[in-house]
């Protein structure tokens, strides 16, 4: 496994927050043309505000909680530390609950598309407290 130093943990940790923020955004734009007027409208500011109360009261905590576990590190470390172990668990959970909900024809988009936007505003906003820290932190 390839070992790199904790800076370079805490911006992969911070590159794939964003990555998959921008990611769940653009499924949720693919639904766009599906949606009402109302509901295009309803499920942008739903999905901005329940990706805010979710980048705050959730994924900032774990972004800190990440950060100051992978900032204990000594040495280089495998370049999958930026996760606990466990954590791939609920990754896995969730990526194969997205596909799940994505393909169902049970859900209707108007419902999936706030919940993708605000999961993915809330990744995007939460990986910049990575950044914040390597800037911070420069040496």
């Amino acid at each position: 496994m390839p070992r790199v130093h904790k800076r370079v943990l805490i911006l992969i940790a911070g590159v794939l927050w964003s990555g998959v923020g921008i990611l769940l955004n653009f499924f949720a734009s693919r639904w766009f043309h599906l949606l009402s007027q109302e509901q295009f409208i309803l499920a942008i500011i739903g999905g901005i505000l329940l990706g805010t109360a979710i980048a705050y009261f959730g994924f900032a905590g774990l972004a800190q909680k990440n950060i100051d576990r992978i900032n204990l590190y000594q040495d280089k470390v495998c370049m999958w530390a930026f996760q606990k172990w466990q954590s791939y668990i609920l990754i896995i959970f969730m990526i194969s609950l997205g596909i799940f909900l994505r393909k169902t024809p049970y859900v209707p988009k108007y419902l999936l598309t706030p919940m993708y936007i605000g999961i993915g505003f809330a990744l995007f906003t939460a990986s910049f407290k990575y950044y914040l820290f390597l800037y911070k932190n420069k040496k």
